[in-house]
This record gives C-alpha cells, sequence and structure tokens, in this order.
C-alpha cells in the first residue's frame, strides 16, 4: 500500500478492480483486455501479496515462483518496472530476461536467485536449454498479450514452456483478441477460470480526443512539421506502417531541428531502450515507431499520438491510439489519410462503429483530383474470417506494403520480405 501510494495510486481501473480480488483466491484468470487498461498492476499487485504472505514463500524450496511470459523485449522491461515499484517495500527479487543482448547479466541474475521471471518466449526456452532455468517450483504463470504471441509466431515456443511448467498451477491468461486458435490455448490451460472482459479491442477510448486530416502522400512530412509547432505537443508517438518509413520520418524531422528518433525491429536492444528512455524523460520530442516495436510501450502522460500512415489492419488503430489516453488520463489521436489509404480507413470507421471526426482547415489539405471520400473507394470491406483472425488487407495501387501477413508459409517464414518487414 505504501508503494501504490508512493506511485499515486487511489483507485483502482475495471480491470484491477474485477481481477485483483480473483487473483487472491488463487483462482484461474481469463482477461480479455488491452494494454492501457491497466492490466499489469491487475495481475502484478495480487501475486506480489501472495508471495509475500504465502508460507510456502517463507519456508519452501528456493526457485522461481512466478513466470511471466510476454512476446516483446520491451513489454517484459515495463513488467520489470512495475514490479520493481509495487514490491519495492518487500524482499522479493524478480529478472527481466529477452534476446538480442548478452546473456551474462541475465545468468548472473537467475544464479543469483529470483521469485519472479519475466521473460520473452525464445530467450527463456534457449537459457532453459542451457539449464540456467528451472520452472520446478512455479506455482503462479502468466501469459500476456498471448494474441500477439500468435501474431508474432511465437504459439508453438510457448507451447513447449508450458509443457515444462508444473501442472498444478494458477493461470493468468490475457489477450486483447480471443481468435480460435488462442481460445483453444486457453481452454487446454485454465481450470475453471473466471472471465474478466474489458474494453473490446473495436472500442477507442472516450478519453482520447481523435482528429483526421485529409493530405496528399507527398505533404504528410510539411504537414507533420507544421503541427509539432504548437509547443503544447510536448513528446509525440508517431506510427508507420515501415522500418524504412519510420527511419525516414525520424530524419525528416531531425533535418528540420526536431529531436526525434526511430524505433524498429532493426534497431539494436541497447539502441530501442535508449531511445525509449530519451523520449520517456523528454530529452526526444518525436519518437517514431513501428507497431510491433510500439507494443507495450507504456509512458505515463503522453498526450499525442500521429499516424503518419493508416495501419492496413483496422485492430492496429485502436491499439495505436490506446498509447494515449491511458488509464484514464485524456489524450489526443490525429491520423494523416491519403488517397490511397481511404480503404483502410473505412475499415477502421467500421470497426470503432463511428467517423474519426474531420480537420478542413489545415495548412496542406488534399488536392482536389484525390478528395473523394472513403465510402467512395471501390474496395470492399474485407470480412474478418471464422477463426477471429483478420486477414492480410490488400494495399491499394501504388501503396507500400504494410510488411504484415497472416500467413504461416515456411517460404514466407524463412524469408519472405513480408515477414521481415516485421
Amino acid at each position: 500500500m505504501r508503494a501504490l501510494n508512493h506511485e499515486g495510486y487511489t483507485k483502482p481501473t475495471p480491470i484491477q478492480e474485477q481481477s485483483i480480488p480473483v487473483l487472491l483466491q488463487r483462482k484461474d484468470l481469463l482477461g480479455c483486455a488491452q494494454t492501457g487498461t491497466g492490466k499489469t498492476a491487475a495481475f502484478a499487485i495480487p501475486i506480489l501479496q501472495l508471495l509475500h504472505t504465502d508460507e510456502l514463500y517463507k519456508k519452501g524450496p528456493v526457485g522461481i515462483k512466478t513466470l511471466i511470459l510476454t512476446p516483446t523485449r520491451e513489454l517484459a522491461i515495463q513488467i520489470g518496472e512495475s514490479f520493481s515499484a509495487y514490491g519495492r517495500h518487500l524482499r522479493i527479487g524478480h529478472t527481466v530476461i529477452f534476446g538480442g543482448v548478452s546473456q551474462k547479466s541475465q545468468t548472473d541474475a537467475l544464479r543469483a536467485g529470483v521469485d519472479i521471471l519475466i521473460a520473452t518466449p525464445g530467450r527463456l526456452l534457449d537459457l532453459m536449454n542451457q539449464r540456467y532455468v528451472k520452472l520446478e517450483q512455479i506455482s503462479t504463470f502468466v501469459l500476456d498479450e498471448a494474441d500477439r504471441m500468435l501474431d508474432m509466431g511465437f504459439i508453438h515456443d510457448v507451447k513447449k514452456i508450458i509443457s515444462r511448467i508444473p501442472v498444478k498451477r494458477q493461470t493468468i491468461f490475457f489477450s486483447a483478441t480471443m481468435p480460435q486458435e488462442i481460445s483453444s490455448l486457453a481452454n487446454s490451460i485454465l481450470t475453471n477460470p473466471v472471465r474478466v472482459e474489458v474494453t473490446p479491442v473495436s472500442s477507442t477510448a472516450n478519453t482520447i480526443q481523435q482528429k483526421l486530416y485529409y493530405v496528399d502522400k507527398n505533404n504528410k512530412k510539411h504537414l507533420l512539421l507544421d503541427l509539432l509547432k504548437d509547443r503544447e505537443i510536448n513528446t509525440a508517438l508517431v506510427f508507420t506502417r515501415t522500418k524504412h518509413g519510420a527511419d525516414r520520418v525520424a530524419k525528416d524531422l531531425i533535418r528540420s531541428g526536431v529531436s526525434a528518433e526511430a524505433i524498429h525491429g532493426n534497431k539494436s536492444q541497447n539502441a530501442r531502450q535508449r531511445a525509449l528512455s530519451n523520449f520517456k524523460s523528454q530529452q526526444t520530442r518525436v519518437l517514431v515507431a513501428t507497431d510491433i516495436a510500439a507494443r507495450g510501450i507504456d509512458i505515463d502522460s503522453l498526450s499525442h499520438v500521429i499516424n503518419f500512415e493508416l495501419p492496413n489492419i483496422p485492430e492496429t488503430y485502436v491499439h495505436r491510439i490506446g498509447r494515449t489516453g491511458r488509464a484514464g488520463a485524456s489524450g489526443i489521436s490525429i491520423s494523416f489519410c491519403d488517397s490511397e489509404e481511404k480503404a483502410y480507413l473505412k475499415d477502421i470507421h467500421k470497426l470503432i462503429g463511428k467517423a474519426i471526426p474531420v480537420v478542413d482547415d489545415h495548412a496542406y489539405p488534399m488536392s482536389h483530383s484525390s478528395q473523394s471520400r472513403p465510402q467512395e473507394t471501390q474496395r470492399p470491406s474485407i470480412q474478418p474470417r471464422s477463426n477471429g483472425r483478420r486477414p492480410f488487407s490488400p494495399r491499394p495501387s501504388g501503396g507500400r506494403s504494410s510488411g504484415r501477413s497472416w500467413t504461416s508459409s515456411p517460404a514466407e517464414k524463412a524469408g519472405g520480405e513480408k515477414f521481415k518487414n516485421y
């Protein structure tokens, strides 16, 4: 309670209010919640409480008691920071392990002994195979962002890890969406779970003010610079569809005197963490990110998210703008739409059930030849497949590939350009 007071927490979010009592009773939980709802605290606080009071913790054999699996390095680090904050007055050790960096500091921490292990699947399996990690004492298992595990091709690694932890345990399962494969996985590893569902993926937080700017493709960089003249935008998270696009936008901003950095899968782990740290401390004003790199970024008081390019998967729009307006705070989402992206916009409007308010009065309005509204586009809206996963949207003519593909053919996984663009 002292730690929560120190963090300024006074009232639980809906996911916390529903989850914490269930988890304190050691029941399994199936949570359908996206990032930004406060779900990390929803499982971290009861885990710390149970470890602190449990007699098994005080007298039982030494070993890792809680395993938390998460899809990205950034999200793993964020969760680790949350445990540091909430557990600052407790004698409960935790460490975070992930790929892309030397394993020595991670194996040193494991040798010293930890109670809570936060890990990405690939590095965890690697260290398990090297016998640095033993999971025989696990009493609580958390699978976070299960749908993103599936998207990123980690689901087989996850299943391998699950097969090597005790069957008798408390399991906590979170996913923003529930495609068939994720639903089947949940059914196979949960025992009589309590289901908690908040903020479905199709909804956007009421605290986020959404704005749409129609603009020609070659004027997007000029419009972005014009908007950034507003000094009330202390920091902005800018989204592009590709890694190349993120680098290009960051370079254009730097060339114009705006402090900016890009974050994506081609950057080293140290570079990504440095960019994130600079952005959090406001040394960098603009962070340009791809969707995968930005997953799990949790920045207090982020006021603006800017969609430099609209995503071709409409659910991604909801995840993107959810970086702001988190846990009840207010925020502003600005989206640029050029003539080639109107089909994407139509799908977004259909998903969220409303039209994004259009700002017509700006310095770079769309040229008359491009101004047909999105409902006039010829491409029919794509319906979700029966398994709950949305197919890859064909790009409009001349558009840049988003780099995202739902296909799982061995050839594409082995080296297809779309897959590499993650």
